[in-house]
């Protein structure tokens, strides 16, 4: 791996993204490839944690607590709603006040806590309702004091794990300076994370299926223990970035100083604009970008906004041209943010429906060996963290690309791929239901509960591959692209937006299941009965016309200095010559 060059007789301090450079000091000989290991080894013992418990969820809740198949699934959905969107919680914290070194060794220690009372829950028979048998109607429902701890234990358990995921990506990249290094680290550190998942979606979820519970759930607690030590050991090594102030509430100061002054006349007058108490935040005689200049009158003074030694005497009327831009930023950025909601909620159905197909499909490979449903999901994981190292491996394809195209491949391209492989995994997916139903139709399957269709799991796999390579390309190429695109005082929320905008997916996607179950019958209790594959149709169908706007989007997207996508390589020396 290539040297940060921390060593050089000028750094960078702070973020990567601000053009200020102050002298090497003993800062200087901290972050860089030295806090590589920490940061990645942390991230993968702390997925495995997460992972353990999260994945087999579904099946130890119709197992172990006698829920029905579609509301665990339902369950499923929402509790990754929120490892996936409280993500941003943690982010505001780390960027207004903790910073991110912080924030997830706080957040791991809540998500170990969270998984001992899962474990607890596993462990001892009093916080389990009775053995239920399978189609029995006369199971006892789980009592308040069993609910109370297993769900305070998911909460604690997915609130903790939430808290880590994006504030570790963040503190690792702010520790490289140029934007090659900090695509390199992107792309292994979720490379880590994969890792992480495939192997407690395989190993860990067969102890829970095979061996017990309890046992997985407590290899689950160790895993994250032993992540948070790893993450602290580094901390001597790590570059920390001091919290600025809550950038969120900077952003609403701008939103409202605008909307107070609204009847205000602008002026192309540059001195009329405020540039900071010394304008040192913007070199003083560049006005405001005339993109959304009705922000602009934010940064315009009038008379009592200033003190007499030009600080802010009335920061709710009165903000700098760089805050009215950081704002501006954000803006741009939304309408390709929103995209992702589209992509992500027929992939949040795919995870947890194809756990339930799982369990009505053959899963044995030899005679001795059952594949646990849970562990099925694990194909995208697989197939995610292998084409991450090819991505990584053929990078050096680029300049192939640029003699073909003309231009380097931009991040738009790595994302715009990933849509379309998404679509293509769901139009996989609604064929591969239909051959499933029609042979449990030829065998007679129709209303009988819990019996097995004679049909590998294995044809399950082609969609899962499918979905994890259009991961390999879209999840990362976001969060790169917010990365670079935000305003530097709101890197941790830069990352976190990805995940955000999968949590209100996984939410959008329970209430697309919930009216799906009211208005037709494609999803009761017995898939058998179902036509689940219609309903990958339809996704598919959202998907392909998510596409189409997404395009216009990127089409459309100027970046935070004016360039257009096309202007937007995927590293900073794509264009070089090879």
């Amino acid at each position: 791996m290539e040297s940060s060059g921390s060593g050089q007789a000028k750094c960078i301090a702070g973020s990567s993204r601000e053009a200020e450079l102050k002298p090497c000091n003993a800062e200087s000989k901290r972050a860089g490839w030295a806090t590589f290991p920490f940061i990645t080894g942390a991230a993968a013992l702390l997925s495995v944690g997460a992972t353990g418990w999260m994945t087999n969820l579904i099946v130890y809740l119709i197992k172990e607590f006698d829920v029905n198949r579609i509301d665990a699934a339902q369950v499923f959905n929402v509790i990754n709603g929120c490892f996936c969107l409280l993500p941003i919680l943690g982010a505001v914290i780390a960027d207004s006040v903790l910073g991110c070194f912080l924030v997830a060794s706080i957040s791991s220690f809540v998500a170990s806590m969270g998984i001992v009372l899962l474990s607890l829950t596993a462990t001892l028979n009093s916080l389990r309702p009775e053995p239920c048998g399978n189609g029995s109607s006369s199971c006892k429902a789980p009592s308040n004091l069993q609910l109370g701890v297993l769900y305070t234990g998911i909460v604690l358990a997915t609130l903790g794990a939430s808290g880590v995921r994006f504030t570790m990506a963040t503190l690792g990249a702010n520790q490289f300076e140029s934007q090659k290094d900090q695509s390199t680290f992107f792309n292994w550190f979720f490379f880590a994370q994969y890792a992480g998942y495939v192997l407690s979606s395989t190993l860990i979820i067969y102890v829970e299926d095979s061996v017990s519970w309890a046992f997985g759930f407590w290899l689950c607690v160790a895993a994250n223990f032993i992540g948070l030590a790893v993450l602290v050991a580094g901390n001597r090594y790590y570059r920390h970035e001091t919290p600025q102030g809550s950038p969120l509430l900077s952003l609403a100061r701008v939103l409202v100083s605008s909307l107070r002054k609204r009847k205000l006349q602008l002026t192309p007058n540059s001195n009329e604009f405020y540039y900071g108490r010394d304008g040192q935040n913007k070199e003083v005689g560049v006005p405001p970008k005339m993109n959304f200049r009705f922000l602009n009158r934010a940064a315009v003074k009038t008379d009592g906004d200033t003190k007499s030694d030009n600080s802010i005497a009335k920061p709710w009327r009165l903000c700098t041209v760089q805050q009215v831009e950081d704002l501006k930023s954000v803006i741009r950025v939304l309408p390709l943010w929103s995209s992702t909601i589209f992509l992500s909620i027929p992939i949040a159905v795919q995870n947890s429906m194809t756990v339930l197909q799982a369990l009505t499909m053959d899963r044995h490979l030899g005679p001795h060996f059952t594949i646990p449903a849970g562990s099925i999901i694990v194909m995208v994981m697989i197939s995610t963290l292998v084409s991450l190292a090819l991505i990584d491996r053929f990078r050096s394809s680029f300049p192939l690309w640029k003699k073909l195209t003309g231009s380097p491949p931009t991040v738009f391209h790595r994302i715009g791929t990933g849509h379309l492989l998404n679509v293509l995994g769901m139009i996989v997916s609604a064929l591969v239901e239909s051959r499933r139903l029609r042979t449990s139709h030829l065998h007679h399957l129709q209303n009988v509960y819990n019996h097995i269709v004679p049909m590998s799991v294995l044809w399950l796999f082609p969609q899962l591959i499918l979905v994890g390579i259009g991961e390999a390309f879209h999840f990362p190429g976001q969060v790169l692209l917010y990365f670079r695109e935000f305003p530097a005082n709101l890197s941790n929320s830069a990352t976190a937006m990805v995940s955000a905008v999968i949590g209100i997916s996984y939410y959008l996607s329970t209430v697309l299941v919930d009216l799906v179950r009211r208005s037709t019958g494609w999803l009761p209790d017995n898939l058998n009965d179902g036509r689940l594959d219609c309903m990958y149709w339809l996704l598919a169908g959202v998907g392909m016309a998510n596409f189409g706007y997404y395009l216009v989007c990127a089409k459309l997207y100027k970046g935070k200095d004016g360039s257009s996508s096309s202007n937007l390589p995927l590293r900073d020396d794509a264009g070089e010559k090879e």
